[in-house]
């Protein structure tokens, strides 16, 4: 959501567009997203109640001087025709200078099918690379009882002391869609395959669990995670918040994790069910109490690459690289596997190993990656590192002050 809203408002601002607030899809997988429309400058971009997740006003007045924003299509423009597009993905500037804006000849309105991925991450100007930033990590701010009850929740995680936000992806949506069965009873795996099998717009049905998890395709199960901390040298006392929805098996897979780590915390323990009541039957704003509360840890391990992990990270470099541990589940595995045959011991020996793993994946400054070496066309763009995942330099500028030694800031 985050991204394709802040690429919305790039796009809004290249093709001279007024933006239209999008409407969150309540036939998404979320049971709530976001489908767009644009206006011709006189023209709009689409989108379900944007302000049960988004402060829709501080929206609208923090990107006044680069994008118009109405909440709605104006009403003498409510039956005119509009133009239904599917934004090519990754695209850069002369695509929507010259394709997209020439639809303005025919049509007034454009609705943009899809928002997610339809910006180039590199090669645009400073200016638009900005105007992202200043959406994402400025304009776009929660609602207020979502910003409210997410600092609540932070406040309560600090008082155990510093903390690691753990984003566990062991969840039965996740583990059906990557069909990651390791560790799981032969029941569960059926199940989780039936949801697969189930599910029509999953289009792959058969997997292979054992390759997917050496491939590193696979989230880390709480057990493997639990070794992870311990190797990384978290003492048992350390605070760990579950940025997460239901845990697949609950208690049955979070024995070894909760046993070496019993200051497991998530927003279930943390808050009342009358303080969480309002936010239970919304999954994005759930998401999103999680979002805050990982932004504001003293470290973020995600246990899977996926959405909201990348954003967060993305997120925690903009404030300034915050700690993120990404684990390398490829190596990982291996790793666990030679201790689980008895070819490695836990304590120092898979310690040392796990930390030089892990000594250049931790948040610290360095340059988006770019294309895989090799990829051509569309695969190209789609291997290069998300511009959300790593912002910098693009969302940063020099102070006038201290211009002789290069010092740099995040946009603010």
């Amino acid at each position: 959501m985050r991204a394709g809203i802040c690429d919305m408002v790039a796009v809004a601002r290249i093709i001279h567009a007024t933006l239209v607030v999008p409407e969150l899809d309540k036939n998404s997988f979320w049971q709530d997203t976001s489908f767009w429309s644009l206006q011709h400058h006189n023209s709009v971009f689409h989108c379900s109640i944007f302000s049960d997740v988004f402060d829709e006003d501080y929206f609208i007045s923090s990107l006044a001087s680069d994008v118009k924003i109405v909440r709605k299509l104006p009403k003498d423009m409510s039956g005119v025709t509009k133009a239904v597009k599917h934004f090519r993905s990754w695209s850069g500037m002369d695509y929507y200078k010259e394709e997209i804006s020439s639809l303005w000849e025919d049509y007034k309105v454009i609705r943009a099918a899809k928002s997610d991925s339809r910006l180039a991450n590199n090669n645009l100007p400073p200016d638009i690379q900005k105007l992202r930033c200043r959406a994402c990590y400025e304009a776009l701010r929660f609602s207020p009882q979502i910003e409210a009850m997410g600092k609540l929740l932070v406040d309560r995680m600090r008082a155990y002391g510093p903390y690691i936000a753990l984003h566990l992806r062991y969840e039965k949506d996740m583990l059906a869609f990557s069909g990651c069965t390791h560790g799981l009873s032969v029941a569960e795996a059926d199940e989780l395959k039936k949801i697969r099998d189930d599910t029509s717009y999953w289009k792959i049905k058969d997997i292979d669990s054992e390759e997917q998890r050496s491939k590193g395709y696979c989230p880390l199960t709480p057990t493997e995670v639990a070794m992870l901390l311990t190797a990384l040298g978290y003492p048992s006392n350390t605070p760990i918040y579950i940025a997460a929805g239901e845990i697949y098996g609950g208690d049955a897979h979070m024995g070894e994790l909760l046993t070496r780590y019993p200051l497991l915390m998530s927003k279930e323990k943390l808050a009342s069910v009358e303080e969480l009541e309002r936010f239970l039957k919304h999954a994005s704003q759930m998401a999103a109490l999680d979002y805050i509360v990982s932004v504001a840890s003293a470290v973020f391990i995600p246990t899977y690459s996926g959405n909201m992990a990348r954003a967060v990270e993305g997120h925690r470099r903009y404030l300034g690289h915050q700690k993120t541990v990404t684990p390398d589940r490829k190596l990982l595995v291996r790793l666990f596997d030679k201790v689980e045959r008895g070819k490695l011991r836990e304590g120092r020996p898979l310690a040392t190993r796990v930390i030089e793993l892990h000594k250049k994946r931790q948040g610290s400054p360095r340059k988006r990656k770019g294309p895989i070496s090799g990829t051509k066309g569309m695969d190209r763009f789609r291997s290069e590192e998300s511009f959300y995942v790593n912002p910098l330099p693009d969302c940063l500028c020099q102070r006038q002050s201290s211009l002789s030694t290069g010092t740099s800031s995040a946009i603010r």
